[in-house]
């Protein structure tokens, strides 16, 4: 049987020379699962893979949006599905990194069918977004689908409007669209984790902002000042740089800020990825350990990749 296989973990924590590694070991492209990523204008931001490493792997779903291009979980998975259905012609294994929470589960698990959002619609919501605040339509959610308001992060501004979107085209409440049904794939999946100690994971990522400053994300975020209220610059990084440049903070204000809200920002990843139980955990490393893993794991019987 063909087998995807999915390396995650937080942000920092080594996915992508592990990626380029596993991939060549393994004679496979690498489908990107980071969400911010896709977008072309985003490189250094994201830490996306430079042009050497995308010459070393073929990377699919790394720089293909434009930043005013609408994405989602949903057109991730059927994208994926669409590109494995051909990769696996001339692949047994195929490997997918990132550490995009909702996107892998997209894949792995299938998402539900919410329907596409009409650009009035989009428009709408944004409009009323930057008119009126975040705070109005969480209360606006709460009348609308109580439901889901009890359960989502009310400081996520992108899932609040959304649902919201959801109520406003369909007439239905976001939550009735949600099953939670895991669909079926033709392929197997196994999952591989990477994860430091928590200090070193956090000092990884002190290191990692320091190192964007110092390759040009400030000039790479004022490139982008006249899209900064698309969504895909609702994003750790680009949300504190456009604070300097509008002259509300300091760089090295900036800078600590976005050093801490990563750090949230990995802690989050690591508390999703703790509820699925088909992760195998390993050092980043400890490549040996993973190599043999992935070796045994691919050749096992379906229905067998435990220890």
């Amino acid at each position: 049987m063909k087998t995807l296989l999915v390396l995650l973990g937080p942000t920092a924590v080594g996915k992508t020379e592990l990626s380029l590694q596993l991939a060549e070991h393994i004679g496979s492209p690498i489908l990107g699962a980071d969400s911010r990523q896709l977008y072309r204008d985003l490189r250094i931001g994201t830490a996306a893979p430079t042009e050497e490493q995308q010459r070393r792997v073929r990377h699919y779903f790394v720089g293909t949006l434009d930043i005013r291009d609408y994405y989602s979980a949903a057109r991730y998975e059927a994208d994926v599905l669409q590109l494995t259905d051909k990769l696996f012609a001339d692949h047994d294994t195929l490997l997918m990194a990132g550490g995009s929470m909702l996107y892998i589960d997209a894949v792995c698990k299938g998402i539900d069918d919410i329907p596409t959002i009409h650009e009035e619609t989009r428009t709408l919501l944004r409009q009323r977004l930057q008119a009126e605040g975040l705070d109005t339509l969480a209360r606006e959610l709460r009348l609308l689908d109580p439901e889901y308001y009890a359960t989502v992060d009310l400081k996520n501004t992108k899932r609040i409007v959304h649902a919201l979107e959801v109520c406003y085209q369909t007439g239905r409440t976001f939550t009735s669209f949600r099953t939670a049904t895991t669909k079926q794939r033709p392929f197997r999946i196994i999952k591989i984790g990477l994860n430091r100690p928590r200090a070193e994971l956090f000092e990884r990522i002190n290191l990692r902002v320091e190192q964007m400053l110092d390759e040009g994300l400030l000039d790479e975020v004022r490139a982008l000042l006249p899209y900064r209220d698309e969504n895909a610059l609702n994003t750790v990084g680009y949300k504190e740089m456009f604070q300097v440049l509008d002259g509300t903070w300091e760089l090295d204000f900036a800078k600590e800020r976005m050093k801490k809200n990563t750090r949230v920002y990995a802690k989050k990843q690591l508390t999703w990825f703790a509820h699925d139980n088909d992760i195998h955990w390993f050092q980043p490393d400890d490549y040996a350990a993973i190599l043999e893993y992935v070796d045994n794991a691919v050749c096992q019987p379906v229905g067998n990749t435990s220890n």
